[in-house]
């Protein structure tokens, strides 16, 4: 990057480690960071979703949308979380082309399955394989963020189903006995209470979530820990310009601080917007701020 840095044999010091610091592997590290932040920008609201609705179904009257939604929740929950993320992306990838296949390739017929073999025609392949660099990465980040979604939404449906029915049923009773509908009551009366008792549980699994972005590296997305790992690892004169020992440790360091920092800084937000939830609400929290302004 910088003008000097053309013979990085000649530096040392400060000029060896800025040179060294602002190579295209560090520039791919840097960009890492984003690809997790963006990770949890996207994940965060579709989990939500996802538990919001498997809440909701759960909590339906409607018995096989009912058992779909308690299925979801507990299924999801029970299986560990790596187990899942081994197994679930390839099974989706694999559905996804099997779709496609049988849209695309109808006069197909060789068996898809060929042993351990997976093959469908190349036009159902999930990207196509000319398809630029650029394509493949956005497909797997796009995997990525689906399956955090599914697990994490399992654990999000299980704390809003509890925020649901913590809800005083007595206020809901009060709606219907006002001529209020079922939907008006769980809209107008439900889900605007819900989120002061949701908010602690919600709030720990965004810390687990936070937690987890390391899980990428398992499904082929190059983040900060594939990136760590291979910049600290040692760096041959053979092979670079920039020889030095094992320095892992040191890379791993900054992603402890980086995780301590961003898991700190949610900490305070979360605080302030509970302080903001339990405003005005008949909840511990909130007698609590009515006294401290009485």
């Amino acid at each position: 990057m910088f003008s000097y840095c053309a013979d990085p044999e000649t530096l040392s010091g400060l000029t060896w480690l800025s040179c060294y610091l602002t190579t295209g592997k560090h520039m791919a590290f840097y960009v890492s960071f984003g690809v997790v932040l963006l990770l949890l920008a996207i994940t965060a609201p579709t989990a939500l979703a996802f538990g919001f609705g498997g809440a909701a179904a759960a909590r339906s009257r409607f018995l096989p949308l009912q058992l779909f939604g308690k299925g979801y929740i507990a299924i999801v929950r029970g299986v560990p979380d790596i187990a899942f993320f081994l197994f679930f992306v390839i099974a989706l990838d694999q559905g996804f082309e099997w779709l496609r296949h049988q849209v695309l390739c109808p006069d197909w017929d060789e068996p898809i399955r060929q042993g351990n073999d997976f093959v469908v025609c190349q036009a159902a392949k999930l990207p196509l394989g000319n398809a630029p660099q650029w394509i493949h990465e956005v497909y797997g980040f796009f995997l990525a963020v689906l399956t955090f979604a599914i697990v994490f939404g399992a654990f999000a449906a299980n704390v809003l189903f509890g925020a649901m029915r913590a809800v005083p049923h007595a206020q809901l009773e009060t709606a219907e006995a006002y001529g209020m509908t079922r939907r008006q009551t769980f809209w107008r009366i439900l889900v605007p209470q819900m989120w002061v008792y949701a908010l602690p549980g919600l709030s720990n699994l965004w810390m687990v979530l936070i937690k987890a972005t390391p899980l990428l590296f398992l499904l082929g997305v190059e983040d900060i820990v594939y990136w760590a790992r291979e910049l600290g690892a040692t760096a041959n004169p053979r092979f670079t310009q920039y020889p030095h020992g094992d320095w892992r440790m040191w890379y791993f360091l900054a992603l402890l601080v980086f995780y301590l920092g961003f898991t700190r800084v949610s900490e305070v937000l979360l605080e302030r917007l509970m302080q903001k939830l339990t405003h005005g609400q008949a909840t511990t929290g909130g007698e609590a701020q009515r006294k401290a302004t009485a």
